[in-house]
């Protein structure tokens, strides 16, 4: 057991589903899931698009009872309701409290941010602005991202991500492995969905194959891997075999 863990166990309710034939059930990652025990404080999630990373993480956040759109618990805002009935059927074991919680997703980022420039405006939350470093939309995509992380995640916190790589270059993919890796020091989880090679490269990650039931892997046995490598090393006959083929 990893001591400083927070989440133990995620695991589904499966008699109380009435049927497996019916969006999000019939997703061949949630019509076979039973159960996920966690041992790694990052633990990142890959697989093909269409194949529920998406679906499945954000169910997580709303089950921990974050918003579907990114913030804390606190947050109680929503654009449109698009979330499955996933949620409702997870049950969520955990080891410790965590301190924070947050849901970061890049493709309602700018909804998120919105919000909180509303509450700050309307509301009068002055202080909730500088708690994230100033305004994020007065930042690149990108900065603002790495702004939210710098200035609003602690130790011993529950983080949730999902595409955080959307938003970065390569060179801010590093920098927010080092935050990550200097946050789970300090007894912080994360659970990633990518795409990103420089993500789940983190030595000390755990990877899980959504294409394989969650299955596992090595870094270097990763699709993601194999096919960046593959197109880096060969990219002219990478393109020949893709443009020139009659």
């Amino acid at each position: 057991m990893n001591s400083d863990l927070i989440i133990k166990k995620i695991s589904l309710d499966r008699d109380s589903i009435d049927s497996f034939d019916k969006y999000p059930f019939n997703i061949d990652i949630v019509k076979n899931f039973n159960e996920l025990n966690f041992d790694s404080q990052v633990t990142f999630f890959v697989g093909e698009n269409g194949i529920g990373k998406s679906t499945f993480i954000e169910a997580i956040a709303v089950a921990l009872d974050l918003p579907a759109e990114g913030g804390t618990q606190n947050f109680k805002y929503q654009t449109k309701n698009t979330t499955s009935q996933l949620s409702d059927y997870l049950k969520i074991s955990t080891y410790n409290k965590a301190k924070t919680k947050f849901f970061l997703r890049a493709e309602s980022f700018y909804n998120f941010s919105t919000e909180v420039d509303r509450l700050v405006e309307e509301d009068g939350y002055r202080r909730l602005r500088m708690s994230y470093g100033g305004s994020l939309h007065e930042c690149s995509h990108g900065e603002a991202f790495l702004k939210l992380v710098q200035n609003r995640f602690t130790d011993h916190g529950l983080y949730i991500l999902d595409e955080p790589e959307a938003a970065l270059s390569p060179q801010r993919q590093l920098s927010l492995l080092c935050l990550i890796d200097e946050l789970a020091k300090k007894g912080s989880q994360f659970i990633i969905a990518t795409h990103s090679p420089i993500l789940i490269s983190y030595r000390d990650g755990k990877i899980l194959d959504l294409n394989n039931n969650f299955k596992e892997v090595e870094y270097k046995d990763t699709d993601i891997y194999s096919i960046y490598k593959m197109y880096i090393d060969n990219a002219e006959g990478m393109q020949h075999r893709l443009f020139d083929q009659d």
